[in-house]
């Protein structure tokens, strides 16, 4: 049983996917900021802690040297966490359990889409950063009576599934940056993949999944995730688990206002430590561009 006043408990989810840049060290340096206050006004190191997660469920481009260099840099900019790593990769039974627990409540439907039909439905021009509004078009609803029964027997394997959204329903809270956030479901989220063709969890469940088991108190993570936040509360909700306080940092942009990628080698930190930079300098610059702003 969780501890009903459970002290702070925060987490660091980098994905070994490239190499660490300058949006990464600001979000996890806000993170370990936020469990340390915590940990200042707890008693002893109970007030706060910090955990490191290896999101490493993308197996087409999680690599083990980008594990390596992830540990490197991030010890590099001076981040520290209280317990040992935990990888995505070895909790396939928590995802599985979380997924059938849907499908025995009904809230999960197979969908045979692809992103390129779900974009050509839509009529979006390109790839959006964020999964596009899902047009409902293999909701059961939608489907011939004979062909929806069929699907009801279909095995989780080779099939993407859907989670279904209260359409209309509004989904809300607080944001400890940012305030009171509010989405209607149906309208700014769409029906949204849990499960994956190539039978894996989406990031949503498997987000949600370890951040309850993990008795995270806070998420903080940077606010290209905002919309991501009203899924992992549907989940929340639907499993019978309590969600976690949230607080979205802003985004670090290159010179043309871009927002950073790990394609943006020149902001690495493997690549800044290289030309002789300090995390004390990267940090001072930040709290200039603070004052400015």
């Amino acid at each position: 049983m969780k501890n009903p006043e459970p002290n702070y408990r925060g987490r660091l989810a980098p994905s070994p996917t490239g190499l660490l840049h300058l949006g990464h060290a600001r979000t996890f340096w806000t993170a370990q900021e936020r469990a340390r206050a915590a940990r200042a006004t707890g008693s002893g190191q109970a007030g706060g802690v910090l955990l490191l997660r290896n999101d490493d469920l993308d197996t087409a481009r999680c690599r083990p040297e980008f594990v390596t260099a992830m540990l490197a840099d991030m010890r590099w900019f001076g981040l520290h966490w209280q317990e040992p790593m935990v990888a995505q990769s070895g909790r396939g039974a928590l995802y599985s359990a979380a997924f059938e627990r849907l499908r025995e409540a009904g809230a999960i439907y197979p969908c045979i889409c692809s992103r390129k039909d779900v974009l050509a439905a839509a009529g979006a021009p390109h790839e959006a950063a964020d999964e596009p509004l899902y047009p409902g078009t293999c909701r059961p609803e939608n489907l011939p009576a004979t062909e929806c029964a069929q699907r009801a027997t279909w095995p989780r394997e080779n099939f993407s599934w859907r989670f279904r959204v209260p359409d209309g329903a509004p989904v809300e809270f607080r944001d400890g940056r940012l305030g009171p956030q509010r989405a209607i479901a149906g309208r700014e989220v769409g029906d949204f993949l849990v499960w994956r063709k190539d039978g894996g969890p989406s990031y949503q469940l498997a987000c949600v999944v370890d951040d309850a088991e993990m008795d995270i108190t806070e998420v903080v993570r940077g606010a290209d995730l905002l919309l991501s936040t009203f899924r992992q509360l549907l989940l929340y909700h639907a499993l019978g688990l309590t969600p976690p306080a949230f607080y979205h940092c802003p985004l670090v942009t290159d010179d043309q206002g871009v927002r950073l990628a790990k394609r943006h080698d020149a902001l690495a930190l493997r690549t800044l430590r290289e030309q002789g930079r300090t995390p004390e300098q990267l940090r001072a610059e930040w709290k200039l561009t603070e004052r400015l702003a």
